[in-house]
This record gives C-alpha cells, sequence and structure tokens, in this order.
C-alpha cells in the first residue's frame, strides 16, 4: 500500500511558477506575508522551473537542482517560517537533451556511461521491425497500433554519435535537431579553394534558411567530392531540444531517482507529483501508457524511495473516466489528481445541472479517494477524462459525462477564446481534442459570480483544492503570449506574469476578496476534517454540509442564478460568505 497521507494538511494549495509573480519565487513569498494571504494556504506547489531546465516551462529537466535565477534558500526558508509545505514534480519518463547525462552520450557515445540510461529505438524493436525508413525502424502493425502517441509520427529523435553514426532514440512529447549555419573556420582544413569554400558556405546556408534538404544538394563541380566532408561537419554541428524518453530497465535510471528524491526532500519536499510516469514502462507487445503489471511494478519500486525521505506521492495520470484507472491508483492508496473536476463544474454552472457533479462527488466519498482538485493549472482544462469508454470485449463503460456533453464544454470555451491540444493516432490522425486552454475566468465568460461559485463547489468538494494563482486574481486569456508562443503555444493562454502593480490593485477587487475568505475558511476550519453530506439538493440547487463534532459550515447554492450563500459560526457569531 502507498504511503500514508495523514501527515499532510487537509488545507489549500497553491499553485505557481516561481516568477509567475514578480521575477522570482521571492516575490510570491512577500505575497504570501501579506495579511490579506494571512492562513490562505497551507501548501504551495511550485512548478518545475524551481529545478534548472530549458524546454515546456520547465518539464524538460536539466538536472533537479535550484534554478538560482528563480529561487534561494532564504525563499525556502521564508515558506517554512509561513508553515507552508511544498509539493515539486518529478518527471518519471523523460529528462532534457540538457542533462548530464544525455550530453556525456553526445559527447563519448558508447563509452559512455549513461549509454543505456535512454532507449535506443532501434534496439528495442529489433526484433520486431517491419520496416525501416529514413534509418527509423517501423514495428511491425500489431505493435505499432498499441502505441499511444502524443504527436504526430513516430516518437524518434535522431541522435549523431561521435563516430558519426545516427541513431533513433525514444522520445515521446517534444524532439527538434537545429542546424547551424557553417562558417569558414568551420571548412578551413578541406583543400578548397576560398571561392569553393565561399560557394559551399552560400549554399548550405542559404538551404538551412529555407529548411531544405542538405543531403539533395548539389555543389559545383570541384566542391561535389567533398560534399559528405560539409555535411558531416554541419551535422556534428547541429543543437538538440526535446525530452528524452529514460530507459528504465537500467539500474543507473533508478540510482537517479533516489538521488533525485533525496535532493527534493532536502529542498523541504513534502507531496511528489510523478509527471509522466504512466509512460515509464515500455514492453513490446503491450501499450506505453500505463501497461501492466510493468507500471505498477515501477510505481512500487519509487514508492519505496519516497518512504526513505518522508514524501507522499502523487501519481499524475489522465484518461478517460471509463478506463477506471483513477479507481485502480487511488485503490492503491494513493493520493490522485481530481481531472474530472475542471470539466465537471463548467458543465455544472453552464447547464445549471448538478447532476454529474454530484455522482462524481459521492463516488470521491464513498471510495475515500484521497484527491487534490482544481480549476484552473499551468496546463489545460481536461475533456478526454471525462468520457466513457468501449472495451475489446465490446462492453460500454460510461463516462462521467455523455460526449455531446463534453463537446458543449469544449465549444463554450472555444467560443470564449479558448485554444486547443490535440491526441495522435499512430499513422498521425488526430483522434480527439484532450483538452481546452484558456483561464478559468475565462472559460466562464470572464462572469465573477460564475467564478465565485466555481471557487465555493471547490472548496465543499472532497479533497485538497489547488489554487492556480491567476485564477486567484481572476485572469483573463492572454492571446498575445500564445501568439508569440508559436505553434505550441496554447498554454501560455493561462501563464500571464502577473505584476506587483497587478497584485496591489487585484487585492482590492471584490472577486478576489471574497476567494480569499472562502479559502482561509476552507483552509482553516475544523469542519473540512470531518464528513461531507449532500441533501435536500436537486439539479438546480446545491445544498453541502461539511461538520464534525464541534463545526460545521454549508453551502447552499443556486445554480440558475449563479448565487451562493456559505454560513457557519466563529467565536460563536454567524458568520456568512455570499454573493447574493
Amino acid at each position: 500500500m502507498a504511503k500514508n497521507t495523514s501527515q499532510i494538511p487537509n488545507g489549500v494549495m497553491l499553485n505557481a511558477y516561481p516568477d509567475s509573480i514578480g521575477t522570482n519565487l521571492s516575490d510570491i513569498v512577500t505575497l504570501l506575508q501579506k495579511p490579506a494571504l494571512k492562513d490562505v494556504f497551507s501548501l504551495f506547489y511550485v512548478l518545475p522551473t524551481f529545478f534548472n531546465s530549458d524546454l515546456d516551462r520547465g518539464f524538460s529537466i536539466v538536472d533537479y537542482n535550484i534554478n538560482k535565477e528563480l529561487v534561494s534558500q532564504a525563499d525556502l526558508d521564508a515558506l517554512k517560517e509561513l508553515d507552508i509545505m511544498l509539493k515539486f514534480d518529478i518527471v518519471l519518463n523523460h529528462l532534457s537533451v540538457g542533462s548530464p547525462q544525455f550530453k556525456d552520450i553526445l559527447k563519448n557515445g558508447d563509452a559512455s556511461p549513461y549509454k543505456d540510461f535512454f532507449i535506443d529505438w532501434n534496439n528495442f524493436w529489433k526484433n520486431h521491425t517491419a520496416s525501416y525508413k529514413d534509418g527509423v525502424a517501423v514495428p511491425e502493425k500489431q505493435y505499432l497500433d498499441k502505441l499511444f502517441m502524443r504527436k504526430p509520427g513516430l516518437p524518434v529523435l535522431n541522435v549523431l554519435f561521435p563516430d558519426g553514426t545516427e541513431r533513433p532514440y525514444w522520445n515521446t512529447f517534444y524532439q527538434k535537431i537545429t542546424l547551424q549555419p557553417i562558417t569558414l573556420e568551420d571548412i578551413a582544413h578541406l583543400d578548397l579553394s576560398q571561392d569553393d569554400k565561399d560557394h559551399a558556405i552560400t549554399l548550405i546556408n542559404d538551404t538551412i534558411e529555407a529548411g531544405g534538404i542538405l543531403e539533395e544538394l548539389r555543389f559545383r563541380e570541384s566542391v561535389q567530392p567533398h560534399k559528405q566532408d560539409v555535411l558531416n561537419i554541419v551535422h556534428k554541428n547541429r543543437s538538440y531540444l526535446g525530452q528524452m524518453d529514460v530507459n528504465a530497465n537500467a539500474p543507473e535510471v533508478w540510482d537517479f531517482y533516489d538521488e533525485t528524491l533525496r535532493k527534493v526532500a532536502s529542498f523541504g519536499c513534502k507531496i511528489l507529483r510523478l509527471d509522466a510516469f504512466a509512460y515509464l514502462h515500455k514492453e513490446v507487445g503491450q501499450t506505453n501508457f500505463f501497461n501492466k503489471p510493468g507500471t505498477w511494478t515501477y510505481l512500487e519500486r519509487i514508492r519505496q524511495i519516497a518512504e526513505k525521505y518522508d514524501l507522499t506521492l502523487l501519481p499524475e495520470i489522465h484518461s478517460e473516466y471509463g478506463l477506471g484507472l483513477h479507481d485502480e491508483v487511488a485503490s492503491e492508496g494513493y493520493q490522485i489528481y481530481d481531472f474530472f473536476f475542471p470539466g465537471l463544474v463548467i458543465h455544472t454552472i453552464e447547464t445549471g445541472d448538478n447532476t454529474a457533479l454530484t455522482k462524481w462527488a459521492t463516488e470521491v466519498v464513498a471510495k475515500g479517494y484521497k484527491t487534490v482538485n482544481m480549476l484552473g493549472c499551468h496546463d489545460g482544462i481536461p475533456v478526454l477524462d471525462l468520457k466513457g469508454i468501449i472495451d475489446k470485449e465490446g462492453n460500454t463503460h460510461q463516462g462521467l459525462l455523455k460526449d455531446k456533453e463534453i463537446e458543449h464544454i469544449i465549444d463554450t470555451i472555444l467560443d470564449r477564446g479558448g485554444r486547443v491540444k490535440n491526441i495522435y493516432d499512430p499513422e498521425g490522425n488526430k483522434i480527439s481534442y484532450y483538452q481546452v486552454n484558456a483561464t478559468f475566468y475565462s472559460a466562464l465568460g470572464e462572469d465573477d459570480n460564475k467564478l465565485l461559485l466555481a471557487r465555493a463547489l471547490q472548496i465543499f468538494m472532497p479533497g485538497i483544492p489547488q489554487v492556480w494563482y491567476l485564477d486567484l486574481f481572476a485572469g483573463k486569456n492572454d492571446y498575445a503570449a500564445a501568439d508569440a508562443a508559436g505553434t505550441g503555444g496554447h498554454k501560455e493562454i493561462n501563464r500571464t506574469t502577473l505584476t506587483q502593480e497587478d497584485i496591489t490593485s487585484g487585492l482590492q477587487k471584490p472577486v478576489v476578496q471574497m476567494q480569499l475568505a472562502m479559502l482561509r475558511l476552507r483552509n482553516t476550519s475544523p469542519a473540512f476534517n470531518g464528513t461531507m453530506a449532500i441533501s435536500n439538493s436537486t439539479a438546480s440547487e446545491m445544498h453541502i454540509t461539511w461538520s464534525n463534532d464541534v463545526n460545521k459550515v454549508v453551502l447552499q447554492a443556486n445554480l440558475k442564478t449563479n448565487r451562493f450563500k456559505i454560513s457557519y459560526q466563529e467565536n460563536g457569531e454567524n458568520v456568512i460568505i455570499t454573493n447574493e
């Protein structure tokens, strides 16, 4: 069984990058020290730019040392003084090409002690290859069809070894090779005239700039015999950007995990989110996403390491409700992310019908799930998670919402300016929307009452409420940032950096002040350590009570009008929080 999580406070968790407010973590600490934030948060999920990284806003880890440009030991000491526990990520499936391990392979090739740290794609499929395309193994169809792709095409990055050979390595999430322009110094040693060298440099650099294929170039007759020498120089100088899948069959990978968990615990980590853990175990003939029993074996190994360092694990699992993977993970005693909640809240508020949300909340209580829930987050608003499935035997496993209801959520958010992220099959065909990117405030039509109702529903749901910093300040879609980030910039729509001026003015807004009041109540009232009851509710009204032997907190919400009232007692007096 997983480690007991009772030592983790049942309070409210802030979620932000170290530089989400101001310029570094110390600016967030300054905010948390303000009287307006007193007793609002017990936990802080600091996103992985806390560490050294180079891509995907922190999820492409170079190493797990403190990013000194954003974080200082003084910041960590201040958070400890505020009695705020920390939650971090370890990205189990991959490391950056900028990691010491990968750079050592580029330098030393087969002589590198990290030669087996990553997955040689061709070697993995050597006995199950149907064909080769540009030197890359294409697995036999029965194996290829089982792969879950996060992008079009085969998940590989071609790596140039010191001996000049090129080998494809498994790369699930992102890869890019950039060819650099050459200079006279690069080819000075070639037996060519100055004019021939100028000709080669011009032709090569113009082709690189145009995105052409170097191998198809035809040099002038006097240079053509040196073509391969020139191309070798170009490829030797190329740069990589990407997230390389690690080879969890290699003992050195598990030594790395042990070192990493020890290190994050020394920084004050108490909860460790296992990002992309379901992609870690790979086996021929099985899916590369949460295959069994391999994924369970790896999760147990990580748990044993975590216990040494007093860490509570939170495995991140995105999958359709109908698959039941959330239930499997929770049944082993692990905390789980409630990725169903954001979409259910939007559905509930936009339709005025709480049936699906009530069904899910009842299941969480009945099955004793230990959840972390959220409205917005650094990623998108999940929609795939709400779906049902039809299994291999043709049996239907219902989702939390019907497909047409999920489509209504997607259409609503897109109509309000949201962006989308897709998933693909092995042939590169788009399967469906995976998530929709928007601030939660914009997803709700930038309506203060809807956001406040959403927050009220969140704090009355079972589990630890995680609060995205931008939602707290009613942040709107940042189209300029999303557009400036290019093709993969959809996530930047919900990652606006708030200035100190934004914070000062934001703290004066009623929509911010009322959220802080609700969150403070959730963070401090003993009633939320008691039991939850949903009673006297209709489809358009919710009546939720949390109580223990002494304390009671009640939410009454009208989903047709987006009005609510929270009532409780404090120091013997009745207190009301309401947007009526």
